[in-house]
């Protein structure tokens, strides 16, 4: 059995005070405690930005590689060690900008990998330049006059590069969040974790309209695989079709019954009802936290390693003078 603490490095952890990674950082030590997974068969990597610090503060193998580049790295860890269990850490700019074209390949390749997406919609190392994720008209460091872009929606990302497991949470929600990351643990494959994060020195306060104490009830929906999409203050409200769309109603009210509401169904294979969940946006339908997909498909390595062993029972093993002698080959005299 393993505790927490198992999983905490000796290390000073230098975020700025009040920055949501610590939120993070607790609910993964709390998340590898229930898993109990021994320290040393895991393996933290990290590219570029606040949040890449990570590895650091996690007694466990980590490495903190260049920008963008987390994905790619992770991929080959676990590709050589299959064993082992691999979490990435990364934000919105690192994983979304440089690290776009590794992030979806990832992604698309199904590698056992978990990674943590944290998403506070500004670049925060480099000192408060927009990212991929900023909304359109966002006033930055780099966008003065606001930005003429529009963001990246990280799940729209996920599905779009056919990816089987994603997941979304809060910073500040420690009660929930090491449940989220022990699913994605569990999944065989890629799975995304988007984790809504403030950031106090360039970006405080982007996220209030949802995650208030205040606002949090009405404007965001905690769906579980099996239950009823319901949320509100008093639980009130519920998700139901209306056509092909989604809608927010009042149980009870407009000839609207529990009965109508949907439940939720995280496995199924069509992503269609999936990413109209997880592009909800806070406004008239609230955001969607939990595990939102979780479909089950074959891992990379695992396939890679069942094609290795088919080949070599077909072929017998060679020299490596056999192999360069195979095929065209030319003798000169």
């Amino acid at each position: 059995m393993f505790e927490a603490k198992d999983y905490k490095s000796p290390q000073l952890v230098r975020w700025c005070p009040g920055c949501g990674d610590y939120g993070v950082l607790n609910s993964l030590h709390k998340a590898m405690a229930q898993l109990a997974v021994a320290p040393h068969n895991i393996a933290v990597i990290s590219g570029i930005g606040c949040s890449s610090r990570l590895p650091y503060y996690m007694n466990t193998y980590g490495f903190h590689t260049i920008h963008g580049r987390g994905a790619a790295i992770a991929t080959g860890v676990k590709v050589a060690n299959p064993a082992l269990s691999v979490w990435l850490a990364t934000g919105d700019g690192d994983c979304l900008a440089i690290g776009g074209n590794h992030f979806i390949h990832a992604v698309r390749r199904n590698v056992d990998i978990n990674i943590l997406l944290m998403n506070n919609k500004i670049y925060g190392l480099t000192k408060g330049q927009y990212s991929p994720t900023s909304a359109r008209g966002f006033v930055s460091k780099s966008s003065p006059f606001g930005t003429i872009e529009d963001p990246f929606r990280p799940a729209e990302l996920a599905f779009g590069a056919r990816g089987r497991f994603f997941a979304r949470t809060i910073d500040t929600d420690v009660k929930n969040t090491p449940e989220i990351l022990v699913a994605a643990a569990r999944h065989k494959g890629t799975s995304v974790v988007e984790v809504i994060l403030n950031c106090v020195i360039f970006n405080d306060g982007i996220n209030d309209s949802i995650v208030k104490q205040e606002n949090r009830p009405d404007r965001t929906i905690f769906l579980r695989h099996g239950e009823k999409m319901i949320f509100g203050k008093n639980r009130e409200k519920g998700l139901v079709r209306d056509g092909f769309t989604l809608k927010a109603v009042t149980i009870g009210e407009n000839g609207y019954t529990l009965d109508d509401v949907l439940v939720h169904d995280t496995t199924l294979s069509d992503p269609f009802l999936h990413s109209q969940l997880a592009l909800m946006d806070g406004a008239e339908l609230p955001v969607a936290l939990g595990v939102i997909r979780d479909v089950e498909a074959p891992a990379y390595e695992e396939e890679m390693e069942r094609q290795i062993a088919e080949v070599q029972e077909k072929k017998p093993a060679r020299t490596l003078k056999e192999y360069l002698m195979t095929g065209d080959v030319w003798e000169v005299k």
